[in-house]
């Protein structure tokens, strides 16, 4: 696929650049200015970026912008995108330093997640943010989040970069990109991490928070998978639900994997029927991963009655992964392996830092 690239020289003196950043723009609230004649939200010319964010002069890092054909709104993204995004990670890996990924906010989570694991072996920041109004707004976050994630993206210790995974960069905080969740539509601080330390916060100083990145690793080389698994839903548990609605949801024909959305530390309803759908499910090969809908804690399977049922009918506990990671993670293995016992396995194993 054939993308649109601008070259962006951000300081004049080319002595005193110590990086090169390629940043992806997807789409999303930050790229957008306000139109007089349609009187509406545009995407913005990126060739433009420095008449609309002139901060950016004042960085020491040559900045390569690469734009997707068509800027698409988070709803609309797709499995398809984040391998689109791995590959244009791989393509670009020696030439660059850093990826910065532009993105809607409300898809963001799931797309840092997603990436997570389809970079094995990361040495290199590849750093997501967006905002909650556009760039061409006098209020905007957009520039801030913008000229904070590079600056996380091109920093560098001893020639080594300090952020050497996927994170998220949102209002002063850098967050590990499969521990963040979107908790916020109205307000500038929308995304939280509450099973692990953020990785930086960002005041006056950016003060980085060393002993929970992610290792620098360069003697390992950089694996980009490019199989997600689509057949995979999120069942949601709540008071009430029954036994029709269940049946069929886990009967979908084709279906291979479940995130299932428990109450507080794992517990579900201890009827009969209940168990049984589940059961009978695991049994023909689908994986069900038990997740609490609770932000904070884990899933403790087998602590109260009422889960240790589903520990003895195969479920398997996703700890303190949230369940944007756990999704797709599931797409991830199911992709990857063939044998259902082999997916729970990889399942309870921490992968890249997305559980304890």
């Amino acid at each position: 696929m054939t993308y649109k690239t601008s070259k962006i020289f951000t300081s004049s003196d080319k002595k005193n650049r110590s990086a090169s950043v390629l940043m992806i723009y997807t789409g999303g609230t930050l790229g957008m200015v306000y139109d007089t004649k349609s009187k509406s939200l545009v995407p913005f010319d990126f060739d433009q970026i420095l008449i609309n964010v002139p901060e950016l002069k004042r960085l020491e890092f040559e900045l390569t912008i690469l734009t997707l054909p068509k800027p698409i709104d988070s709803s609309n993204i797709k499995p398809e995108t984040w391998i689109e995004l791995a590959a244009i990670v791989r393509d670009n890996f020696e030439q660059f330093d850093a990826f910065v990924i532009l993105h809607g906010t409300d898809t963001m989570a799931y797309t840092a997640s997603a990436l997570s694991f389809l970079l094995e072996n990361l040495s290199k920041p590849v750093i997501l943010t967006g905002a909650q109004l556009p760039i061409g707004i006098a209020r905007t976050d957009a520039r801030e989040n913008l000229i904070t994630a590079l600056e996380i993206a091109s920093a560098e210790i001893n020639g080594r970069p300090v952020v050497p995974e996927v994170a998220v960069y949102f209002n002063s905080y850098l967050l590990r990109g499969n521990r963040a969740k979107k908790k916020e539509s109205s307000q500038f601080n929308a995304f939280r991490s509450e099973n692990y330390p953020a990785l930086a916060e960002v005041g006056v100083t950016i003060d980085f928070n060393f002993p929970f990145i992610m290792p620098f690793r360069p003697d390992l080389p950089l694996v980009v998978h490019e199989k997600l698994e689509e057949q995979v839903m999120i069942l949601k548990l709540f008071p009430g639900i029954n036994q029709a609605m269940v049946h069929n949801l886990l009967s979908t024909e084709g279906l291979r994997g479940v995130v299932l959305e428990t109450y507080g530390a794992g517990n579900a309803p201890s009827d009969e029927w209940f168990l049984e759908e589940l059961h009978q499910a695991t049994k023909r090969g689908i994986v069900i991963v038990n997740v609490s809908q609770c932000d904070g804690g884990r899933v403790l399977q087998g602590h109260y009655q009422t889960s240790s049922k589903l520990k003895s009918i195969g479920i398997i506990s996703g700890s303190d992964i949230t369940t944007e990671a756990a999704i797709t993670k599931l797409m991830f293995l199911l992709g990857q392996e063939t044998e259902p016992e082999r997916v729970k396995y990889r399942m309870e194993q921490s992968i890249c830092g997305e559980m304890s």
